[in-house]
């Protein structure tokens, strides 16, 4: 199932959107700054992020910009500024595709579905820990990322 993180610190929008997503199977989780959204990205490894830009502790962009470089979470930006700087800033930050409001809640959601098409789904954490073993040998899969780190020879 498509977990998504919706960051938004309006209520009521921020709880029509984990309502309509729910009742699309999407499994939802959600943050009202970005802080809070980052941490989320964390601790939740979400598919996708629905963002606002207008947050109350650091503008959104900052947000896309500061998320960890190893989650590549697509993000779908869902702001009220329609502005064209605004949105260049966000799609160079990193976003993927940016919504104004008010919107439609089918196009939202074809977005939405679009940016998940183009996105490859990422390993779990357990099986990017995982060891492969076999009767010959065995390859610790996060150590043989960084051989040179690991103290093993390089080519």
């Amino acid at each position: 199932m498509t977990r998504v993180l919706v960051v938004d610190d309006e209520p009521q929008l921020a709880r029509l959107l984990v309502i309509n997503l729910k009742a699309r199977k999407y499994e939802v989780d959600s943050a009202q700054d970005g802080g809070a959204a980052l941490d989320a990205v964390a601790a939740c490894r979400p598919d996708v992020v629905l963002l606002d830009l207008g947050l109350p502790d650091m503008d959104g962009v900052d947000v896309i910009k500061n998320l960890p470089r190893s989650s590549q979470v697509p993000v779908l930006v869902v702001s009220a500024r329609h502005g064209s700087e605004e949105k260049i800033r966000a799609l160079d930050a990193g976003a993927d595709d940016y919504v104004t409001r008010p919107f439609s809640m089918d196009e939202l959601l074809a977005r939405l579905g679009a940016v998940i098409r183009r996105t490859p789904r990422q390993e779990p954490a357990a099986a990017e820990e995982a060891a492969v073993e076999t009767d010959e040998f065995t390859v610790d899969r996060p150590a043989a990322a960084f051989p040179v780190a690991a103290g093993l020879p390089t080519a």
